[in-house]
């Protein structure tokens, strides 16, 4: 039986909410599990083992996200096109998770973890399980009594956490993968797209500290940048087991644990690594059998996994192909030919440690044992870490999933084109990737070759590489498969860099506000940058058509908040002016890489003619789409929330914005929506005097994707306004703010 108690202070308007389920009997009765539910839909899990906390997270997840959820589990068990349709893309979709997450890959990865790990798992499962079951009929419209709403079981969340996992890998692949035949003609193949782009999935991530700070304690900024829409947005969730757990923060909607958060003592996020997470290989064909291959002195056969997909039209059949290393993909690139064939081995196909990898992390008591956690599992999929410590640590650590290829292997075996992604040598052995014994799975690069710091002063990533983690305390030597060295950054990073920079030359200690200003003052850094060359090319080259424009820009406050004025007219700008790099006056200078290159040429004609056409560019693109152009940035860039125009602070961070929001322009609605991607949870933590964390945070896009839900847009006007919620841990500030709780 549940049982759901209103707080007594609740309104009237409140109670009509508080409807109790199904009194039937259940075998949730007696789990000790209990959900108390504060403002903003956020809520804190307490139960009395680690079954409990999964199903009460369930539980908690699916009373926000029930619908988004739902649709993720259907994508990873393959049948897309059965309930949305025989379109050739859910077909190729579902064949890629039917073919790669078969039962012996399942097996694989539930024969694996901790006790605890999958005790939570199995809790999981049942509490998704009960409340699909007691709420029949009553959920969210996207989704009510929709057969696709349905049972789940253990291989689910197996399926799910190797569909996360291999997201940046396999996952970018699943058509050249499952449309894969040899003997294809080169011109009908298609690219392949492997290369991550950060402004579309990254993030900022600060640590302060105590030689910095004006507590003593550590100060965490994080700041992942992920989508606004669909599985990959964060839902936050407080757990408790008593004497165990005790951790608040986000997991993504389709991830069963808390990934980025905080505890009494610890405070860390992420941000997406430069590191890759798989290689491509070239096997040498056996002549005359494209399905045999050699390795070394042996002779290999390549496996056909056949799969079918339901339609509702009826069953299609694929094929993948599977080798020792991993699946066959087929490209312009990479073809199946009489003498090779290409495949790619994944580190994340192989990773089943993530369970208890963030158990271990939310159980460190500071940062050293963080990063030993790290290292002893090597779990987290494709990140860094960042993270400070009520102590005062600070720690950046790229310590995850990377495979161990050295560049003395990556000179010897390089059997690509010398671009950013590996090709290897698969038919020789020893170019595979190579077993360390310190490492903690075979194949995996031992933790003591990856990057990381412990420090007192700061640390910070804005998904660049380790090397400037900290520019006085440079990380150099290491694989080039991990990332670059000794080379540009990003605008981002260095406005990041730039931020930290001007906060320790104001003499100050860093405080929790300061770090909250370093994003929520929404600067333009390559605006401060450039603008007063772009504005002096107004002068030098007088246009007619620009003197709009220019006079708006020279008021503009070099901010994207939602009161900026000529805003837009610099985004424009710099979509347009993309080669902008071979205009920098001051070129990079290793001994300076945060303040080069800048300034621009505008003595050369050349740099002048660029500059006027891509402010004539920008100008024209915000005429057609009938923009204003002294508009505010607020009613330009907007989420819409059931009819409500929200102006969204922030703005693309290829152009050196910290606070980054990413949207295009809509000429239909007249500004840039819908937002995709960006700012998303929020979290400024540090510690008060009695060891409580002080955790002051927002989700850009509120708790719940559902549009008659109460939590729909309630954070995201807050946001809107930069405003911050304390995040309440204890007990006594989750009674202040109690709206209900539920009993299982």
């Amino acid at each position: 039986m549940l049982k759901l108690i209103c707080a007594s202070a609740a309104s009237i308007a409140l109670l009509s909410a508080c409807t109790p389920e199904p009194t039937g009997e259940t075998a949730a009765d007696t789990r000790g599990v209990e959900i108390r539910w504060t403002n903003y839909g956020i809520p804190h899990i307490k139960a009395q083992n680690w079954e409990g906390l999964g199903f009460g997270l369930a539980n908690a997840v699916a009373t926000n996200t029930i619908c988004v959820l739902a649709r993720e589990l259907i994508t990873v068990r393959g049948e897309q096109a059965k309930y949305f349709g025989g379109s050739e893309r859910n077909i190729n979709n579902d064949a890629f998770h039917k073919a790669l997450l078969h039962s012996a890959k399942l097996d694989e990865y539930l024969s694996y973890g901790s006790d605890e790990t999958k005790s939570m798992d199995a809790g999981y499962v049942a509490g998704y399980n009960h409340f699909v079951a007691s709420h029949q009929g009553r959920l969210p419209a996207a989704c009510n009594n929709e057969p696709w709403v349905k049972a789940i079981d253990i291989n689910d969340l197996a399926r799910l956490a190797i569909g996360t996992g291999i997201r940046y890998g396999l996952g970018r692949v699943t058509e050249a993968i499952v449309t894969a035949e040899p003997g294809t003609a080169l011109a009908s193949l298609a690219p392949l797209d492997l290369q991550v782009d950060v402004e579309t999935i990254g993030s900022n991530a600060v640590a302060f500290g105590r030689e910095l700070t004006e507590n003593g304690r550590g100060i965490l900024l994080g700041n992942p940048h992920y989508p606004w829409q669909g599985a990959s947005r964060f839902h936050l969730a407080h757990l408790t087991l008593p004497g165990e757990l005790d951790v608040m923060g986000v997991g993504l909607i389709a991830s069963p644990r808390i990934a980025i958060g905080f505890t009494s003592k610890i405070a860390w996020s992420h941000t997406v690594s430069t590191a890759l997470r798989f290689t491509m290989f070239r096997l040498e064909l056996v002549p005359g059998d494209p399905m045999a291959y050699r390795l070394g002195d042996e002779v290999r056969n390549i496996e056909a996994i056949d799969v079918e997909v339901e339609t509702p039209s009826g069953p299609v059949r694929r094929t993948a192909y599977m080798t020792h290393l991993g699946p066959v993909v087929v490209s312009d690139t990479t073809p199946w030919t009489d003498q090779y064939v290409y495949v790619m081995r994944d580190v994340n196909y192989e990773n089943y440690r993530g369970g208890d990898q963030y158990q271990a992390i939310q159980q460190a008591l500071n940062v050293a044992e963080l990063k030993a956690a790290l290292g002893k599992y090597q779990g987290a999929a494709f990140v860094n870490t960042i993270a400070a410590d009520s102590s005062g640590g600070a720690l950046y650590a790229d310590m995850s999933a990377i495979p161990n290829v050295s560049a003395e292997l990556l000179e010897r075996c390089d059997a690509g084109d010398g671009g950013r992604i590996i090709t290897l040598n698969g038919s020789d052995p020893s170019c595979d990737w190579q077993v360390d014994p310190e490492a903690a799975a075979p194949g995996l690069m031992p933790p003591s070759q990856q990057p990381s710091l412990i420090t007192e002063k700061y640390v910070t990533n804005s998904n660049d590489s380790y090397w400037l983690s900290n520019p006085d305390m440079r990380l150099e030597g290491f694989s080039p498969i991990i990332g670059n060295e000794r080379s540009t950054r990003s605008l981002r990073t260095r406005a990041g860099l730039n931020l930290v920079e001007e906060i320790l030359n104001s003499g100050q200690l860093v405080s929790q506000t300061m770090v909250q200003d370093m994003l929520f003052e929404h600067r333009n850094y390559g605006a401060e940058l450039l603008l007063d060359d772009i504005l002096m090319v107004c002068q030098l080259k007088p246009n007619p058509e620009l003197t709009e424009a220019c006079d708006i820009l020279s008021n503009w406050d070099r901010r994207q908040d939602v009161t900026s004025v000529g805003a837009h007219i610099y985004n424009e700008f710099w979509i347009a002016a993309r080669a902008i790099n071979e205009h920098f006056a001051v070129p990079f200078d290793v001994d300076d890489p945060v303040h080069t290159p800048r300034g621009l040429t505008i003595d050369s004609s050349e740099t002048q003619d660029f500059i006027d056409a891509a402010l004539t560019t920008a100008v024209n693109r915000l005429r057609e789409a009938n923009v204003s152009l002294d508009a505010k940035w607020g009613d330009v860039q907007f989420a819409l929330r059931n009819g409500e125009k929200i102006g969204i602070p922030g703005g693309g961070g290829g152009s050196g914005m910290f606070s980054v929001i990413t949207a295009r322009l809509d000429a239909e609605k007249q500004g840039y929506n819908p937002i995709t991607h960006g700012n998303s949870y929020i979290q400024v933590v540090s510690w008060n005097e009695d060891g409580t964390p002080d955790a002051r945070a927002i989700i850009t896009y509120s708790q719940s994707p559902e549009p008659d839900s109460d939590h729909y847009a309630d954070m995201t006007r807050l946001y809107s306004q930069n405003q911050w919620i304390n995040l309440p841990f204890t007990d006594e500030q989750i009674a202040q703010e109690l709206l209900r709780v539920e009993n299982f």
